[in-house]
């Protein structure tokens, strides 16, 4: 394993109709964050394995966006964005996750129309002796009953989906 390699698998809970998951890595906290904020990183690392990202715009403020797609291996594109809530460098990220079109438009996803339009995500970073825990908590935003219960059911998809995106920080970091 090399200094910037994961130290242990994802820890993931469910509590509260949020998915919760955490993964320390033995990087730096400032280096964590600035991978999680530039889009000279995020496009090395952002989104489940096999899919490529481009980043199109990252404004990094209160209000700003990040509007990026991923294309998968045989061309079908898919849009998403944040909305910057939080910022506060080097410890927390706070924004709304949706599904977009190429102008950032929010719109339902292609292949669930069901999943919630907003996903509020919190990002904290946390440094203990060199290695930092990142954790990610994200749940509906005024969700409807029905987009709540298609959430919940989404659980281990993204699950998985996180879990390859933080392999993918692994890797990256290992490169830096």
């Amino acid at each position: 394993m090399t200094d910037n390699q994961a130290v242990n698998a994802n820890e993931v809970s469910t509590e509260g109709g949020k998915l919760v998951i955490s993964r320390t890595f033995n990087a730096p906290r400032e280096l964590i964050f600035k991978v999680f904020t530039q889009a000279e990183h995020l496009k090395h690392w952002w989104g489940p394995k096999g899919l490529d990202l481009e980043v199109a715009e990252l404004d990094l403020r209160p209000g700003g966006i990040f509007l990026y797609s991923m294309s998968t291996p045989d061309g079908q594109k898919m849009w998403g964005k944040f909305v910057y809530e939080e910022i506060a460098a080097p410890e927390k990220l706070a924004f709304f996750s949706s599904f977009s079109n190429p102008e950032g438009g929010t719109e339902r996803p292609p292949f669930a129309p069901q999943f919630p339009l907003q996903v509020l995500n919190v990002v904290t970073f946390t440094e203990v002796e060199g290695q930092t825990t990142i954790k990610l908590e994200g749940g509906p935003h005024n969700a409807s009953a029905e987009e709540n219960a298609f959430y919940k059911g989404m659980f281990e998809s993204m699950q998985q989906g996180f879990g390859g995106t933080f392999d993918k920080l692994d890797d990256y970091l290992a490169s830096l």
